[in-house]
């Protein structure tokens, strides 16, 4: 079953449980095939987050089974290298930094890191050293926030001192 009839069939139920649905990623190797469903929800997900979305996921996945064969099951946050799939999410981190693989080369490169510029008309736009890409999201194989570890610290520490 493709990601997209499973996100179809997985996002509703996901989103009913409370949790905004982040998006899938499915591994059909036959040996070691993997279905990853990635959530969140304000403040953060936790472990029992994970578990009660594992359980409810697991109970539909074997009434509908969509999947034939053995697969494993990976309910995640999102971490800090949060991964994109929409546009919409995108949109919603314009200005960061992304990381984004390509099926198939663009320009002759296949792997972009850069700032998000916008995403609109099949397009997502990144400047990359200097120069700025329109990248076809139909193109785009795995895409993932770079997180900014200096920023993150400089707010840890800023947290800190005002709790202190």
């Amino acid at each position: 079953m493709s990601s997209v009839k499973l996100t179809e069939l997985l996002q509703p139920l996901v989103e009913e449980l409370g949790y905004e649905f982040v998006g899938l990623e499915y591994s059909g190797n036959p040996k070691n095939a993997v279905l990853r469903i990635y959530i969140d929800k304000d403040p953060g997900v936790d472990i029992d987050d994970c578990s009660r979305v594992s359980r409810e996921v697991a109970a539909l996945l074997d009434v509908e089974d969509p999947i034939s064969g053995n697969y494993n099951l990976e309910i995640s946050s999102p971490g800090l290298d949060r991964p994109l799939f929409t546009p919409e999410q995108y949109q919603q981190f314009i200005g960061s930094e992304v990381q984004i693989n390509l099926f198939a080369p663009e320009q002759g490169r296949r792997k972009f890191t850069g700032a998000i510029l916008g995403c609109d008309q099949g397009q997502v736009r990144i400047e990359a050293g200097g120069a700025e890409f329109a990248l076809e999201f139909s193109n785009i194989a795995k895409a993932r926030l770079v997180p900014d570890y200096d920023q993150l610290i400089r707010d840890h520490k800023d947290k800190a001192e005002r709790a202190g």
